[in-house]
């Protein structure tokens, strides 16, 4: 059975590793500490569950799925053998390039080295490696067991045959594909970005609640979810960061942070992760 590797056991990584073993892939969760690995694991059995109470996953599913996961702390020993290995840890660049150096050192030299990020340059992780046109971005959506969107980024060096395996990955995961070239925010992070920052200036300025503002968006527009909702979700730390980084790169103040966005960091009112957000959980 193929083998893939996903570094990183947070809300992004576990949720990639969750699907590719539905997918039939066998599976190495990677992160730095055990407990991190564990709280992965649980949360794929946790997912799973839920989708065999709903009726969604059969038992039996649930059980081959997790047969195929494991989980590891050796990243060389994850990257034995491997045909993708998916990077998906925190939105620094620092961190990203030690991990693509291990990549490009541990993995076999056909290996499709992919990145998660939601808005770095695929074409700057890259430059860590000697296989640049094996490098792509694969940014999955969260949550990645139910979202169906996969945007695959092509880098300056990204070869043909590495975005054609890409696709192929992507079919074998359930997932529709799009194409964009690297650029700052790409196309999904760039366009959600811009309407989640206005969504916290409306609050910031008291035009309407943050239930108000998320519903005008749900029924009004047919979002699934609101944008300070999402907002919540994904992390307020990474939106900021993402924010920070495109206004830098764009140069457009649609991207300038809010003052709210950055208060409620500070207070380390984070979102889902923390408890509070823009909302109470």
């Amino acid at each position: 059975m193929p083998k893939i590797t996903v570094i990183g056991a947070g809300t992004m990584g576990h949720g990639i590793a969750q699907v590719a073993a539905q997918s039939g892939f066998d599976v190495a969760l990677f992160d730095i500490k055990d407990e991190f690995v564990q709280k992965g694991l649980s949360k794929v059995h946790e997912n799973l569950t839920k989708g065999v109470e709903k009726g969604k996953v059969k038992p039996e599913e649930r059980d081959a799925a997790m047969a195929h996961l494991h989980g590891t702390t050796d990243l060389k020993a994850a990257c034995e053998g491997i045909v993708l290995a998916v990077e998906a840890a925190p939105e620094k660049i620092r961190i990203k390039h030690d991990i693509f150096e291990q990549l490009d050192r541990f993995s076999p030299a056909d290996a499709v080295l992919a990145t998660n990020t939601s808005s770095l340059s695929v074409t700057e992780i890259a430059r860590a490696t000697k296989r640049p046109s094996h490098v792509v971005g694969m940014h999955f959506f969260n949550p990645p067991h139910i979202m169906k969107l996969l945007e695959l980024v092509r880098a300056a060096d990204t070869s043909d045959e590495t975005v054609a395996k890409a696709r192929e990955f992507g079919a074998k995961f359930g997932k529709d594909c799009i194409l964009v070239k690297d650029s700052p925010g790409f196309a999904s992070s760039r366009l959600g970005l811009c309407i989640g920052l206005e969504a916290m200036r409306m609050f910031e300025q008291g035009v309407a609640s943050a239930e108000d503002i998320d519903k005008a968006m749900k029924l009004g527009y047919g979002f699934p979810m609101g944008p300070l909702e999402l907002t919540d979700l994904v992390g307020l730390d990474v939106r900021l960061d993402i924010a920070t980084y495109l206004h830098r790169e764009l140069g457009s103040e649609v991207f300038r942070p809010p003052e709210v966005l950055k208060k409620l960091v500070a207070e380390g009112k984070l979102g889902k992760k923390s408890k509070q957000g823009f909302y109470r959980y």
